[in-house]
């Protein structure tokens, strides 16, 4: 069965709502042991040094899309067929609580090849978090995608770019990069293709971090974009292999 035949079989899946199996019932309830365990606060305080990533340098010839998922679970099956018919590449900055609910779904986003990042668990404004606070959201994430996948992600994505010295010195003491983008798409508020098509490609360079949302109309947009970028002889590559490239 071709992979998007298989996603389709998932959606449908999704669509009905079929029980999750066993084993999901175990990764439940260990993500929910762990989230009330105690978070080791030795951290340090220096994050005012750690460096934000917003783009990759226009040296690459490579643009990032990353859509974070904290919703859209149909639309992220459509992205994924979209994507895989253009062989992109993308980074999914995934929100621990959808990811609970969605295990399938982040398992078939990983299979595809794209990268998985951390977006939090529960969407706070991690400016206005404690450096112990700022540390269990990044955390409590990165265990249910490793427990999921046996990956922990290396990128955090502040919800809403909201961050503070505090959540950039739990980045740092993770050895993760903290990543916001170099242009936003604003598909969450604006839901047109037109305008999101507009946005991910006007003035477009090497090295930008486009950042999206599992929307309808960003859906409808993909395919349109993806054409564009491959007009501009740019591939479309991961936020850490567009790094990669900058050095």
């Amino acid at each position: 069965m071709k992979n998007n035949d298989k996603r389709r079989v998932l959606r449908q899946n999704w669509k009905i709502g079929v029980a999750t199996n066993a084993a999901l019932g175990i990764l439940v309830l260990s993500i929910g042991a762990l989230c009330f365990a105690p978070v080791s606060s030795a951290v340090t305080t220096d994050g005012d040094n750690a460096e934000v990533y917003r783009s990759a340098g226009s040296e690459s010839g490579g643009v990032s899309l990353m859509f974070n998922v904290y919703w859209g679970t149909e639309e992220v099956y459509r992205i994924l067929d979209t994507l895989e018919d253009h062989g992109a590449k993308a980074t999914f900055f995934i929100g621990g609580c959808w990811a609970d609910d969605n295990v399938d779904c982040l398992r078939e986003i990983y299979a595809a090849g794209h990268e998985i990042g951390n977006h939090g668990y529960f969407h706070k404004d991690h400016d206005k978090l404690s450096l112990e606070q700022n540390r269990k959201e990044i955390a409590d994430c990165n265990r249910f995608i490793e427990l999921a996948l046996g990956v922990s992600p290396t990128l955090f994505a502040p919800p809403s770019g909201a961050y503070c010295n505090d959540t950039l010195a739990a980045c740092k003491a993770m050895n993760m990069k903290t990543i916001l983008w170099s242009r936003d798409t604003i598909d969450w508020r604006d839901k047109n293709a037109a305008l999101i098509y507009t946005r991910a490609t006007k003035n477009v360079r090497g090295g930008e971090f486009v950042l999206m949302h599992p929307m309808s109309a960003t859906a409808d947009a993909l395919e349109d974009v993806l054409e564009y970028y491959e007009k501009q002889s740019l591939s479309v590559i991961t936020v850490s292999e567009n790094l990669r490239i900058k050095g």
